[in-house]
């Protein structure tokens, strides 16, 4: 899997998703959320996307951004299968 899973450990890149689970959203609807920069804003936004996480749809100067959920899906699962791993291997330590 490419999930680079750093651009899920920053709390401002889990808002983005967390909004963008709800609906597309423009760049401009997403940054009123937030106090921050517009251009660290756009450093959020392409760490989310180098890390296939997100898609951006640009129409004149608007960019509307969607979640990539079959790669968000694929982190989940694969982020689920280490801690499963971790409580098992936690378990047979204590034995």
């Amino acid at each position: 899997m490419s999930t680079d899973y750093r651009a899920l450990s920053d709390p401002t890149r889990r808002q983005i998703l967390k909004l963008l689970r709800e609906k597309d959203l423009t760049a401009g609807e997403i940054a009123e959320h937030f106090t921050m920069t517009k251009p660290s804003l756009s450093k959020h936004f392409n760490i989310l996307r180098s890390a296939g996480l997100i898609q951006g749809e640009k129409s004149g100067v608007t960019i509307t951004y969607h979640l990539n959920v079959s790669v968000l899906e694929e982190a989940i699962m694969a982020l689920m299968e280490i801690f499963k791993l971790k409580g098992e291997n936690n378990g047979r330590q204590s034995e």
